[in-house]
């Protein structure tokens, strides 16, 4: 019998197509007569367009057209707006009106036959503004909150208890405004053959693409295609629509040829989503023996004026601990800035620094061990309505995690550990995430040379989608690997939902076990009934499908290879169209990943630099599909972790509305000079089959939960200083 492909770490399957430059991403494919289009964006946040000169921009050499509001075709979703499904309220109209909703917003667009040509076009485009005044200030504007629609307070038990606890905390936390960044800006090739729109675009969801342009141009779903077979990173920066794909669409039709619009990096700022600054007030009150008796915490996010955009920012306070007593509210603060977008652990990642900064303060507090107070206060079942968890193995995460760090060694007094002029901290923190599956569709088709091909419109933002798929597939249909090829990426392929939400493996995964599930048991039904078939004489319950061949049970001696069946039954082909069905979040089970991270770090006690010198993280995440692929994973969320707390922090010049250091040199990323040498990665590898036949939970977002606490709590062990407003820079510890 082969070896089960599931839980071998397994290389990319697309790797040397990526390393060897073939993968080719959303503005490098060969279009036929495709033409450039280059932005022309906004120098105020708010006001209106008063003049619109393009007569210069439009006499130079190779220009096509010069586009705007005073020219665009209209935009059908434009005049009959209907709110997104994921974001309340009408999203960004681009060349609509003269109306400038924030700065960088997309003004015009210089079409010409090359890039220069277009760049040159754009700089020559005059644009006047009668400008108004303009808040993007989350901290100056927190009394024009409201309370967004896609959002409800939450309270169980006694709202204030807190403030009859014999010990309380109550504090006030920030964390910045970051920037996806991703390598790859966004882009997008679009275009119209009579009614027909085909756009090459950088997205985590083709079909959720496809299914926005529809209602955009109403246009049926046949004459909407979009291809991304590949995806330069995103992290929930390409999860919608946005206004570089819009541009070119635009473009496109007016000057009747494809057009290729590409992101400048500074227009990846405030064009197209970011993670919101955020302001949260967290009060923790408990029993002197560490019992928490209640929590309050009050989240503030900021928002576009023209969309509500919500996240989960106090879901990790809601099902984190166990404590009686809970009043929860969520406010958005309207700016005049673009719309938010989801990030790497949308909301958790937020409320987690203050959950678990709060956490941490409540047990020197106490004079209680950080880890034992979170150990005290274990949540056996789900405090959200107390149900009982799919699977929950924290406690396991916080026990071989803090064995692998030594954290029994720790001195429990701040500041007391040095090493040279390194003053050296120690700090924790717990991570959870929610973990669910969508509906996702999958075609499995065999072929008579034994080989397995597999679709489905999902995407690979980068974690080894295609990979992983293949291993599933591998395993449910008796088909080795190197026999299956799994397309992705294009809208035509059976319907998935976007790659986000760690629900991808859970969802499309689900779809291809059960896709190459039926197509086994169809091929040992066609054995069984083929002419001449060897197993005439046994029973059809008799026969099994694995290592590419049908046998009889017991002798496998008895056997036709995969190929021969389909050639024997006269069969080209066999194929299993199937859509597995969403497990709701809200079922009779809490569903939830979970991890527990360990950090060191050093502080130059005359310069007071941070460095992260050790981690140790420990993944409940269910059974890990491809470990090689799933570490991968954890590393590339430490280091934006890493990012968000010490680094990453757009600056935003108020009285213009725009990012001051929107850009890669001064937008400070960590580098592997900033990423310590020792990074241990614990999995519990514990199947959860609640959601999945493979037992698999979501592990793209628990990385990074919880870890920016987890180094501000070791940055205070190292020195005594409570930073509590995201990044900690030198000038927070002088």
């Amino acid at each position: 019998m082969q070896t089960p492909a599931i839980g071998q770490p397994r290389s990319r399957v697309d790797g040397r197509q990526k390393v060897t430059g073939q993968a080719r991403y959303a503005a490098e494919h060969a279009v036929p007569g495709c033409v450039h289009g280059v932005l022309v964006t906004s120098t105020i946040a708010a006001g209106r367009i008063t003049r619109l000169d393009t007569s210069e921009a439009a006499k130079t050499p190779g220009v096509l057209a010069i586009v705007s509001h005073l020219n665009s075709p209209k935009v059908p979703g434009y005049e009959n707006p209907q709110p997104d499904k994921r974001v309340e309220g009408q999203q960004l109209r681009v060349f609509f009106d003269d109306k400038i909703h924030f700065s960088n917003q997309p003004v015009a667009l210089a079409i010409a036959g090359t890039l220069e040509q277009a760049q040159h076009a754009a700089t020559l485009v005059r644009v006047q503004y009668e400008q108004a005044p303009s808040q993007t200030d989350i901290t100056k504007n927190l009394a024009n909150s409201f309370k967004p629609k896609k959002a409800e307070d939450y309270t169980r038990g006694q709202p204030q208890a807190y403030q009859t606890a014999p010990v309380q905390i109550a504090h006030e936390y920030q964390t910045p405004l970051q920037v996806h960044n991703p390598m790859e800006t966004h882009a997008a090739i679009a275009a119209w053959q009579d009614n027909q729109l085909t756009v090459w675009n950088k997205t985590q969801a083709p079909t959720l693409a496809q299914q926005d342009l529809m209602k955009l141009w109403n246009l049926p779903q046949a004459s909407v295609r979009v291809h991304s077979p590949f995806v330069g990173g995103a992290f929930g920066g390409a999860s919608r629509i946005w206004p570089p794909e819009m541009a070119a669409i635009i473009g496109a039709k007016v000057v009747g040829r494809p057009v290729k619009v590409v992101n400048q990096r500074e227009q990846e700022f405030n064009m197209v989503g970011y993670r919101p600054r955020s302001v949260q007030r967290v009060a923790l009150g408990a029993q002197a023996d560490g019992t928490l008796v209640g929590v309050a915490h009050d989240a503030f996010g900021m928002t576009s004026r023209y969309e509500q955009f919500t996240e989960r920012t106090l879901h990790p306070t809601k099902s984190g601990y166990r404590c009686p007593n809970a009043a929860l509210a969520y406010h958005l603060v309207p700016l005049d800035m673009s719309t938010p977008c989801w990030a790497r652990g949308p909301g958790e990642t937020t409320g987690s620094f203050a959950l678990e900064s709060a956490m941490d303060e409540l047990a020197y507090a106490l004079k209680m061990d950080p880890l034992a107070l979170r150990l005290k206060n274990f949540a056996d079942v789900d405090p959200e309505g107390d149900k009982p968890w799919s699977s929950n193995y924290l406690r396991e995460c916080y026990a071989q995690g803090a064995a692998q760090f030594g954290w029994d060694k720790r001195s429990p007094t701040p500041a007391a550990t040095r090493d040279g002029d390194w003053l050296v901290g120690q700090g924790m923190a717990m991570g959870i995430y929610h973990a669910s599956r969508a509906t996702a569709s999958a075609r499995a088709r065999l072929l008579p040379d034994g080989n397995l091909l597999v679709q489905s419109a999902t995407a690979d933002v980068g974690p080894g989608t295609a990979t992983v798929m293949t291993q599933i597939a591998a395993d449910a249909s008796g088909v080795a690997s190197e026999n299956i090829r799994f397309e992705l990426g294009d809208s035509s392929l059976p319907p998935a939902p976007g790659q986000f939400g760690s629900h991808t493996v859970a969802s499309v995964g689900a779809a291809v076990h059960d896709a190459c599930v039926a197509l086994r048991q169809q091929l040992v039904n066609l054995a069984f009934s083929m002419p001449n078939s060897p197993f005439a004489q046994a029973k059809l319950t008799d026969l099994v499908a694995a290592d590419g061949t049908v046998q009889l049970a017991g002798h496998p001696a008895t056997s036709c290879r995969y190929g021969d069946v389909l050639r024997q039954a006269g069969q080209p082909a066999l194929e299993v169209l199937h859509e597995s069905p969403e497990v709701p979040e809200k079922g009779e089970r809490s569903s939830k990943s979970f991890g527990a991270c360990f950090i060191e770090v050093r502080v130059h006690a005359h310069t007071h630099e941070v460095r992260v010198s050790r981690i140790v993280s420990a993944i409940d995440a269910g059974r890990i599909l491809n470990p090689q692929t799933a570490r991968s994973q954890v590393h590339g969320a430490l280091t934006w972790a890493i990012g968000l707390a010490l680094m990453e922090d757009a600056v935003l010049d108020h009285r213009f509305g725009r990012i001051t250091n929107a850009d890669l040199a001064s937008y400070h990323v960590p580098t592997n000079a900033d990423i310590p040498l020792t990074i241990d990665v614990i999995f519990m590898d514990k199947p959860d089959t609640y959601l999945d036949p493979m037992g698999a939970k979501g592990l793209g977002e628990i990385g990074i939960v919880g870890v920016s606490a987890a180094i501000a709590n070791a940055v205070f062990h190292a020195t005594g200083k409570r930073v509590r407003d995201l990044p900690i820079t030198l000038d927070k510890l002088v």
